[in-house]
């Protein structure tokens, strides 16, 4: 079984938290860490913005990113909400297991 880390940003600590919230309960990662005060540069629309974003980490199993994904751009704000994978390599066996027994099944 493999895991990644879910990096996202959402537009304010409420928007991450709600978002946070669903994918715990439906069991499609095992946790969710929000950082607050992330400021952000980015080109959007033709125009260089700025804006402040919370940063929102979850760790899963590979195999749920694809409904992980579709769960987080229904119910984000953003027309192009940013959702990476990132893999873990190596790790806690005991953490992976925790990750692994918290998440559903594909």
């Amino acid at each position: 079984m493999s895991f990644c880390l879910v990096y996202m940003t959402a537009s304010s600590a409420a928007e991450a938290r709600r978002i946070g919230a669903a994918l715990v309960e439906a069991r499609l990662a095992a946790c969710v860490n929000m950082i607050e005060g992330m400021t952000s540069l980015y080109r959007w629309e033709g125009r260089i913005e700025e804006g402040r974003e919370v940063v929102v980490v979850a760790k899963t199993r590979r195999a749920l990113v694809p409904a992980l994904t579709a769960a987080v751009k229904a119910a984000h704000s953003y027309t192009v909400p940013c959702v990476v994978a990132l893999p873990i390599e190596a790790g806690n066996p005991d953490f992976l297991d925790w990750i692994a027994a918290e998440t559903r099944a594909p």
